[in-house]
């Protein structure tokens, strides 16, 4: 989706939009609203649920994708639906339904995907938004905005607050919510996680929220990431576990993605703060790590597939034994 500015906004969907309530639920529960029993689409997934980003099976159709992902143990898939991805945007109505078909006939839930989506005016957005909800997807991860080094930091997220509000309104026309993730790098909104915090503050959580990843969290925050998490907890609706570490490589010190439990994050704290803030969210599990490719969403795998099964094997197995002791 193309990062467009505010002054390219529609008068006409302002006026469409202005009429829908997306103001601050008068009762949340904390950090999962959308998966409550009985809200918008039937019953809720377990807290233990782990979908895979299948991002990590784009050298698999979706039959293949889907039977890899049950045969390993997941509970569902995050479907990757934007450019590269295993559903095109443009193609979204035609071929998502066929992806879900076979997530739902391998047994497993097709309740999470990511998009590129970031601009409630772009044709693709309600196309593929409705489309999705009417299959029962529940979430979708958005795409990211950017902070551009000759525009104030105010004036950029001046820009994007109508935006998160516009699209709030179109994803509860469509019974689905937008998760915004947090990432680590320079550039990025949402990776100081305070500003995240603002843009969401006055939207409905059960339309529009974040993607809570705690291995950019790490990078970004070191020891103060319990803080920005509590602060965003009533908003986080979607979780995501990778971890890493640092490590020198030219002399200087970079993130190394690792496989879960190697690295950096603070498990036991991460777990402890999620239950004080009772945050109950299915998990996309994540494997940047080198694995022939995979890690990049390759169509062609330079190593043999169960080096890639088997590392989705080890984390699932890790996040789930992580989840079975958790005291909610």
């Amino acid at each position: 989706m193309k990062d467009r500015g505010i002054s390219s906004m529609q008068c006409s969907r302002r006026r469409f939009l202005s009429g829908a309530s997306v103001a601050l639920a008068g009762t949340i529960c904390r950090g999962n609203p959308l998966w409550l029993p009985g809200q918008v689409h039937g019953p809720a997934p377990t807290a233990s649920g782990v979908h895979v980003f299948s991002k990590h099976l784009q050298w698999l159709d979706y039959q293949g994708m889907a039977e890899v992902a049950a045969e390993i143990g997941f509970d569902g898939v995050d479907l990757t639906v934007r450019p590269g991805g295993h559903v095109l945007p443009q193609r979204a109505e035609e071929d998502l339904p066929k992806a879900v078909e076979a997530i739902k006939k391998a047994g497993l839930q097709p309740l999470m995907m990511t998009t590129a989506i970031n601009d409630p005016d772009d044709p693709l957005t309600t196309s593929i938004l409705k489309t999705a909800g009417a299959l029962g997807i529940r979430t979708y991860r958005m795409g990211y905005y950017r902070y551009r080094d000759d525009t104030p930091v105010e004036t950029t997220l001046q820009e994007i607050k109508p935006r998160m509000r516009d699209l709030a309104a179109l994803n509860a026309q469509f019974g689905i919510a937008g998760s915004y993730q947090n990432h680590a790098g320079n550039g990025y909104v949402g990776a100081p996680l305070w500003d995240l915090v603002w843009l969401l503050r006055d939207l409905d959580p059960r339309w529009i929220g974040s993607q809570y990843d705690i291995r950019h969290a790490t990078v970004e925050g070191g020891t103060s990431w319990p803080t920005t998490l509590r602060l965003l907890a009533p908003h986080v609706n979607t979780l995501v576990a990778k971890d890493f570490l640092w490590a020198q490589d030219g002399g200087k010190w970079r993130t190394q993605n690792c496989p879960l439990g190697e690295g950096m994050v603070d498990w036991k704290q991460y777990f402890s703060v999620l239950d004080r803030q009772r945050i109950v969210t299915p998990f996309s599990l994540h494997l940047e790590y080198p694995i022939g490719g995979a890690e990049h969403g390759r169509k062609e795998l330079t190593a043999d597939k169960n080096v890639v099964v088997e590392a989705m094997r080890r984390d699932l197995s890790t996040l789930k034994n992580w989840l079975k002791q958790r005291s909610l």
